[in-house]
């Protein structure tokens, strides 16, 4: 059984996640000010690269902007992305995708899916519900599945979470609807495309879910993820819990040490140590490795839309990945 589809209109408030408005001030301001630990973000003229009016304007009222295929929105950045200390930058400088184009920014480290709002957003693979949060700072609306074996995945910009803490889902389950949640999609509206932020963690670390030549994709057909109805287990996590409170006792601010300890199950508090040392990588002196082994890259994501909406992806503006890359092959691949 997959989780009941609310039919229910999403309100203004939950697509931009506007609530509580005093949080969302101040998340604001520690995204436009930073503060001890936290550097500002940095943007120019280079950042109205964001704005795309001619993708975002239909889906903004509804209409799926490419039929059957969702739209590639941004892409992870591959080349060197910024010293953590510099701050988040939405500048578009060095920024290389795995196509070699500048379908991302300096900054980016997932892969966007520009789809209407109110799309509902699937587990990509099984696992365990391990954070639900709303920082409106960084990325609105998340949530953030373990799927065991050094993988975890997020979906940002979310509207409404259908899934609870500690839920484990099966691939392709429904756990959320989308929106725009965020300070992003507030200040970008309606220019910006809504979509659902995609991040995946290897080790605790971002990973681009692509492939380049020579290197295996974590989509399941290769560098055409389309969406599955297949069930599946999890493999089991491997945290290593003395690493996790190493990585608690080098956090600089002593009020989120104490938040951290206070995270009674053990695998919710290393994914609580997980987010905040990738978005807020400077509230720690070191990051010590979360696992007890490392993981290769492998084969494990579909895409997190349902396969009665959607049956892969778009690239805009014409390309296409070099056909060694797909490191699986699909008869169901819409674009081969």
């Amino acid at each position: 059984m997959t989780a009941e589809v609310p039919h229910a209109s999403l309100s203004i408030t939950e697509v931009f996640g506007l609530s509580p408005i005093g949080t969302r001030m101040r998340e604001a301001m520690l995204a436009l000010r930073g503060d001890g630990h936290t550097p500002p973000t940095r943007f120019d003229h280079t950042s109205l690269r964001i704005f795309r009016p001619r993708m975002a304007l239909p889906l903004w009222i509804g209409r799926a902007a490419h039929g059957r295929l969702v739209p590639i929105y941004n892409l992870v950045n591959r080349h060197e992305r910024p010293r953590p200390e510099e701050g988040w930058s939405v500048r578009v400088t060095t920024a290389r995708d795995f196509l070699g184009t500048q379908l991302t920014y300096d900054s980016h480290n997932g892969t966007d899916f520009a789809v209407p709002v109110g799309t509902v957003v699937v587990a990509a693979a099984p696992g365990v519900v391990r954070r639900v949060s709303s920082e409106f700072n960084r990325g609105g609306l998340k949530v953030f599945i373990d799927h065991g074996a050094g993988l975890v995945t997020s979906s940002n910009h979310l509207a409404r979470a259908l899934v609870r803490l500690g839920e484990r889902v099966r691939r392709g389950q429904p756990i959320a609807l989308s929106g725009y949640s965020g300070l992003d999609g507030l200040t970008t509206f309606p220019f910006g495309a809504p979509h659902v932020h995609f991040n995946t963690w290897l080790d605790g670390e971002y990973v681009d879910p692509f492939a380049v030549p020579d290197e295996t994709s974590l989509w399941r057909t290769g560098n055409w993820p389309v969406a599955s109805r297949d069930r599946d287990d999890a493999p089991p996590s491997d945290w290593d819990h003395a690493a996790v409170e190493g990585a608690i006792h080098a956090a600089y601010p002593p009020e989120l040490r104490a938040e951290l300890r206070a995270i009674a199950d053990p695998d919710e508090r290393a994914m609580a140590v997980l987010f905040q040392q990738n978005y807020y990588p400077t509230r720690f002196r070191e990051r010590p490795c979360l696992y007890a082994s490392s993981h290769p890259r492998a084969p494990r994501l579909d895409l997190p839309f349902r396969a009665e909406d959607f049956d892969g992806i778009w690239f805009p503006h014409g390309v296409e990945p070099a056909r060694e890359t797909c490191v699986a092959s699909t008869s169901r691949s819409p674009l081969l």
